[in-house]
């Protein structure tokens, strides 16, 4: 089988690409990133010369390479996460969002469509990965599910929303075999720090402010990103065409404690006084549009293929402060901005 990953240089991406390489050595496995900000390289280097696992430099807004690349490689599946997906930069600039996150996955559809040929071409799977921001905001109760109406407040997660669209269009259209999952926030190795918790994690080992939106009620379900590539891995195998599945890791935390607890996990590992850390925190206006809770039910995963989460919160988030305290040189490669040489240094004479 050979598998077209989009967007496998990126934090979710690379533990997926990672998974599939290991584990499947009879696949082949094309890894398609434009590389912006958050795609990494470097994630990789452990398997970048394995046999089956092959980097691909280019864009998903692009429809010409798009269709070319699927001509050539006659894929088997694709499993999309290539997305811009960061709620604050989809305010500041929302077409950049429209342009990957629609145009880009309308691309792929197109190209899997013309392999597909109503059955007789080798295309059986489009997987597509989105978010749990596409249902909206939830009161004090209640959670998310697969039949959960859509309700996006962000321009991120309307341009999710119109993805997962197009996807089910191409399914009932034309019987493309594709299936979506929704997850909630990931939290893991290799994560960009932008988001709250690699952002935090960075700023403690850096005695910078810890800055929270509001007043940090907000509440989200956490997911473990190594956990999140297990279920990928089963509903692309197990899943029937047309399915949607919700992925959650079961744990609701307040954005304030889940710093809180960090505060803690990292004053113990720095040897700093209790409560140091937590002296960084700092409140800051709030993000527009900010949805106050979201929550995924993921009994229907359980019920029908198995999946439950490995870890709890507690101790993801234990496992993420080491991987971060022990991969420095990965950390301030990021921040510093060389990790964007290694394309140049690794692959441009390839």
């Amino acid at each position: 089988m050979k598998i077209l990953i989009t967007g496998g240089a990126g934090f979710i991406g690379s533990h997926v690409v990672r998974l599939f390489v290991n584990t499947y050595p009879n696949y082949t496995i094309h890894n398609l990133d434009k590389l912006t900000y958050a795609g990494n390289l470097a994630n990789l280097t452990d398997i970048e010369n394995q046999p089956n696992y092959q980097f691909i430099k280019g864009d998903i807004v692009d429809a010409a390479f798009i269709t070319a690349l699927f001509e050539k490689e006659q894929y088997n599946a694709v499993i999309h996460l290539a997305a811009e997906s960061h709620v604050d930069r989809s305010i500041t600039n929302p077409l950049e969002f429209v342009m990957t996150n629609v145009i880009g996955t309308v691309n792929l559809l197109n190209a899997a469509k013309s392999l597909y040929n109503k059955g007789a071409g080798p295309f059986k799977r489009f997987y597509h990965v989105s978010t749990d921001e596409v249902y909206g905001a939830l009161g004090e109760t209640g959670m998310f599910t697969e039949t959960t109406a859509y309700d996006p407040h962000s321009p991120y997660s309307a341009s999710k929303a119109s993805s997962d669209h197009f996807v089910r269009a191409y399914h009932d259209t034309y019987g493309l075999p594709a299936v979506i999952s929704n997850c909630s926030n990931n939290y893991g190795p290799n994560h960009f720090p932008e988001k709250l918790i690699p952002l935090c994690i960075n700023n403690i080992l850096n005695n910078k402010p810890l800055p929270i939106y509001g007043k940090g009620e907000n509440v989200r379900d956490w997911l473990y990103v190594i956990d999140h590539a297990r279920a990928i891995d089963i509903i692309f195998h197990k899943a029937k065409a047309g399915s949607t599945y919700n992925i959650g890791g079961h744990n609701e935390w307040t954005n304030i404690n889940v710093i809180r607890l960090l505060c803690q996990i990292l004053d113990k590992k720095l040897n700093r006084p209790a409560g140091t850390n937590e002296k960084l925190i700092t409140f800051v206006t709030d993000r527009a549009g900010h949805d106050l809770r979201y929550a995924i039910d993921a009994t229907k995963l359980k019920q029908d293929l198995g999946w439950v989460p490995s870890v709890t919160f507690e101790q993801g988030l234990d496992a993420t402060v080491d991987w971060y305290l022990n991969n420095s040189e990965w950390l301030n490669n990021v921040t510093s901005g060389n990790y964007t040489h290694y394309y140049e240094e690794q692959y441009a004479k390839r």
